[in-house]
This record gives C-alpha cells, structure tokens and sequence, in this order.
C-alpha cells in the first residue's frame, strides 16, 4: 500500500510533471546561493543535499525542510546530513553479529547501540515534523495535497485493505524517503561535478552542448533535458563508475532455489555488488576510466539503460523490486548536473590541482566521498540569470497582495505564471501577465516603475 501511495502521489508521470516547477525553483535557489560565495569556497555536497531534500519536502510536507529559501546556510541541514552519512555508514558496516549470530546479543562493535542513538534523534526530527504538519494542517505555501496530508488521512480512516496506518509507519517511510531520495541524488551529482573537474575537456564539451541548446539568457529547465544527449552520457557514466548503492539493498530468499549452478537456502541474505559488475574489465573496455563517449554513438554501449533494462550498469536495481523512486531520482540528478555544469565554471581551492583530486571512497551504504568536494563556483552566465527568477516571484506576488480585484483563485493563477515565464525577458514576462488580471498595468507607466 505505502509503495502504491508514493507511485501515485511522487513518482508517476503526471506528478513529476505537476512538481516540475518546484524542483526548477529548488535549484534556482542553488545557483544563487553559489552565485553568491564569492572567494569562499564551497562544500557542493552539502548544499545539493539541501537542494534534494527542500524540493522532496516540499513535494511530501508542503513546505521547505531547511532555510527559508534564500539559499543560506541552516545549522538543521548540515546535522541532518550527518546524520544519513551515519545511517548509511551504520547500514553497511561489517559487524561480526551478522555473520556469527551467536555473537549478535554482544554487540562487539557497539553498532547496535549506535543504532538506537541514532533511530532516537531521527524519531525526534521526523516526529516533530509530522506534529508540525497537523497543528499547521493545509496552510503550507503549497498548492497540493502532500504526501504526509495523504498519510495522516490513511492513518485516521481505513485503507480499504483491512487496516490503518500507524504513527511508525508513517515516520518509517519519511525516513525512507528522505535517506533514500536525497543523499543518493546529491553524492552522484557531486561525484559527476568531481569527475568533470578532472577532465577539463568533457566540461567544455558539455557546456558547448549546453550553450547550443539553452543559451546563456537562462537556467536549464526539465524540457531541455531530452537534447543533452552528452550531459546524459556523463551522468550515466557516473552512475557507472560511481553507483550511489553499490551493494544495492540486502534481499532475502523466500524459499531455497538454485541459480547458475549456486544452492540458494532459504532466508539467506543477498547483495547484489553492482560496483563490480559497473567495472568488469570482461565486460567493459578500461573499466576504471571515466569515458562518457562510450554511452554515445560509435561507443561501446550506445544504447544502454540505467532503468534496469541493462544488468551491466543498474544503479537503481532491477525487476519487481527496483527503486521506486528511479523516475524521480533520474529527473533531479539529470536537472543539477545539467544546471551546475551551464551555470558555473568550476575552480578548486588553492593548492589543489585537478590531476591530483582526491577520488576516494568512504564506506558504507551508499557511495560517498571520503572527502568532501570544496570548489569555488564561478558564474558563467549573466548576473541577471541567478537574480531574475527569485525577483519575478517575489516583486510579482508582492503586487498581486497588494490588490483585492482579484480572487484567490486568479492571485495564484499569476503567481504560477511568473514563475514559468522566468525564463523571458523581464518586461516581457511581467507585461502578458499582469495586463491579463489587471487592465491598468497595461499602461506603460506602470510598466517602467520599480516595484
């Protein structure tokens, strides 16, 4: 049931589609806020963590997680990263109890005592959140009924199927969400960016690919995706190189089987190494190298599928239990890679040279770097690109507040507007929209003034 809801109200087609505004707003506040660091270096993981986990949040909760979406730092956001890097760590560490049940009840590791330190601050931080969201119920700056909404509702009234969901199961599936859907998108993008860094040639490639098809007037925007055929050859080649599970998830045998000539017993636990399968030098040409042009025409694998079609390279998994949050996870890596790369050029600190940066992993659940990626973002584009759109939003909705002519109905209706027409000219986006609910802004005196 809970996987039947999250189909339905995150990832199917129609609502990625209906979110798309929201994430193009989330990485509008990225670019500004890297915009903004100036001579500061800064830590790219940490800031696409924020980005991934506001836009899922707001799509699930109504509201931002972190900040107040002017891009800033929040102390919440760098301890809630903490704390799915030591989820993730904790998930994938070698503990004897695992392999010597017998051992178990010691805890030799003290892994399951760190365990419950940890399930107390999250059942704290997910528990506060979902007491917010029913004290504050519907008045979120959102538009949609949210997941958390949907869930309250289940949970209150009777699923249909014989049952009700519980408080901890609710809390349960944020945690999912939220560890699964945000670390997972921000460590691949990082590593993406990190690789780029290396190879000068593949970034100006890429931001060729990306002048040619968005400009420089403008952010990349989800439609634009589909023409990026080298920016989605890099991507999947980090995916190959870099999988954000790379042990996939553990899977249990229901009953004894036998494949490939290997007796399976039953209730024996299964990880599938898709790190080793990405980088078999049988089934790869240098394994090792990151080498985008072999997903392109002429290349090795010119038509291969991260989906789950191809078992060479299944960064999400595959059959009936691949991730269910692969259409969604593809759209925001595709979307921040794309973005970061047309935005900015990308400088490291002093004293490091690319040749030299560190790649190495850190262990655990998911694929981290062992040391975070500090950079210096250097805008590319117009100052004006990184301002606009946050300014439309908020000079449009402040006039708009301003006046009772109009319902509320017709207040949100332009406010959505704007938002979509960031990409124009600013003259151009304000004139259409504001003379279609107000005659009087059709006068060029009120189109010059400053608002």
């Amino acid at each position: 049931m809970l996987r039947k809801i999250c189909s339905v109200h995150l990832f199917s087609g129609k609502a990625l589609d209906d979110f798309r505004h929201i994430r193009q707003e989330e990485v509008a506040v990225l670019t500004r806020a890297l915009a903004r660091a100036g001579q500061t270096p800064v830590n790219l993981g940490q800031l696409l963590n924020v980005c991934t986990t506001n836009a899922l949040g707001r799509v699930m909760l109504g509201r931002r997680v972190f900040g107040d979406g002017s891009g800033g730092e929040d102390p919440k956001a760098d301890e809630f990263k903490e704390m799915v890097v030591e989820l993730m760590v904790l998930a994938g560490v070698f503990n004897i109890g695992d392999f010597v049940p017998a051992l178990e009840w010691l805890d030799l590791q003290g892994v399951a005592a760190k365990m419950k330190k940890l399930h107390a601050r999250f059942d704290a931080f997910l528990g506060a959140i979902v007491e917010e969201h029913k004290i504050s119920g519907s008045a979120g700056s959102e538009r949609h009924v949210d997941l958390l909404s949907t869930l309250i509702s289940v949970r209150d009234n009777a699923d249909g199927e014989g049952g009700k969901l519980t408080d901890v199961e609710i809390k349960a599936l944020l945690l999912n969400l939220f560890t699964a859907g945000t670390d997972t998108s921000s460590s691949t993008v990082e590593w993406a960016i990190a690789e780029l860094i290396r190879h000068p040639e593949m970034m100006a490639q890429a931001q060729q690919e990306l002048d040619a098809v968005v400009g420089r007037s403008r952010l990349v925007t989800d439609l634009d995706l589909p023409q990026l055929t080298y920016v989605q050859a890099i991507i999947k080649e980090t995916f190959r190189l870099h999988p954000s599970t790379p042990l996939s998830l553990p899977r249990m045998a229901a009953e004894s089987c036998e494949i490939n000539g290997y007796h399976i017993p039953k209730n024996a636990t299964l990880l599938v190494n898709v790190w080793a399968i990405a980088r078999d030098p049988e089934v790869w040409e240098e394994p090792l190298e990151f080498r985008p042009n072999r997903f392109l025409p002429g290349g090795e694998r010119p038509n291969a599928d991260v989906r789950g079609n191809d078992f060479e390279v299944i960064p999400f998994g595959a059959g009936r239990r691949i991730c269910a949050g692969m259409s969604l996870g593809l759209r925001m890596v595709h979307l921040l890679t794309a973005t970061l790369v047309h935005a900015f050029n990308w400088e490291l600190p002093e004293g490091q040279v690319a040749e030299k940066l560190n790649m190495d992993e850190a262990y655990g659940l998911t694929l981290q770097r062992a040391a975070p990626l500090m950079v210096h973002p250097r805008p590319r584009l117009s100052p004006q690109v990184f301002g606009k759109h946050h300014n439309l939003k908020s000079r449009a909705m402040r006039r708009v507040n301003m006046t009772n002519k109009s319902t509320k109905t017709e207040r949100e209706s332009l406010h959505l507007s704007c938002i979509h027409l960031h990409s124009l000219p600013h003259w151009l986006r304000i004139r259409p929209v504001l003379g279609k609910f107000f005659p009087s802004f059709r006068m060029s005196s009120h189109l010059n003034m400053k608002f």
